[in-house]
């Protein structure tokens, strides 16, 4: 014989049990939903920058364990999303055995793929003084993209290139500062500086 109460007894059971069931599922639910709020959230901070370094310098070595170029500037700004960085008012120098140093100045800059490549923009001077192996160099343009493992530097845009006593103007440029080889691609102009008059045979 059935004990009375039993059949609401098992009712209670499978509410109970329901309940619990609906609980867990809402707590698995609430979960999914913070973790993809907390990734939506990481993925839009990655855009955002981590930090910056004021008035900073930094040294770059080569294999050799010797100072290969030295980067400054007012301001680093650092980019987790691509471990980029944008740099106010950048100095770079670099250095190459047996050669002067090549200073490069700008008022932005970029560096990005794993920092061998450096992006420079607006007013954008290089210069190095003359030596036993190389003319002075000076380069003006508004764009350039630099190498520096590379010893290379190339624009597409207008450039103004002062060689000694010759000065080179066009649009596009490939430099090499290992070889001293400069190419300029388009809308070339060179003027060259007067030869010297021959001395006047004596009478």
């Amino acid at each position: 014989m059935r004990k009375p109460g039993g059949a609401h007894r098992w009712r209670m059971i499978f509410t109970l049990l329901g309940a619990i069931i609906f609980a867990l599922g809402s707590f698995w639910l609430l979960a999914v939903m913070n973790k993809n709020a907390q990734d939506i959230s990481a993925s839009k901070h990655l855009d955002e920058p981590d930090y910056f370094i004021t008035n900073f310098s930094m040294v770059r070595m080569d294999l050799t364990g010797k100072p290969s170029y030295i980067v400054s500037g007012s301001k680093l700004t650092h980019y987790p999303l691509d471990d980029s960085s944008d740099i106010d008012q950048p100095f770079v120098r670099k250095l190459s055995p047996g050669m002067p140093p090549l200073n490069m100045h700008a008022e932005l800059a970029h560096i990005d793929q794993d920092n061998t490549r450096l992006q420079l923009h607006r007013n954008v001077v290089i210069d190095r003084v003359a030596s036993a192996k190389a003319q002075h160099l000076r380069i003006e343009t508004e764009a350039l993209t630099v190498f520096p493992d590379e010893e290379r530097m190339e624009t597409d845009v207008p450039v103004d290139i002062l060689t000694g006593s010759s000065r080179i103007n066009g649009v596009g440029m490939r430099a090499n500062n290992a070889t001293g080889v400069v190419e300029v691609h388009n809308a070339l102009r060179i003027v060259l500086p007067p030869k010297p008059h021959p001395a006047a045979a004596p009478k």
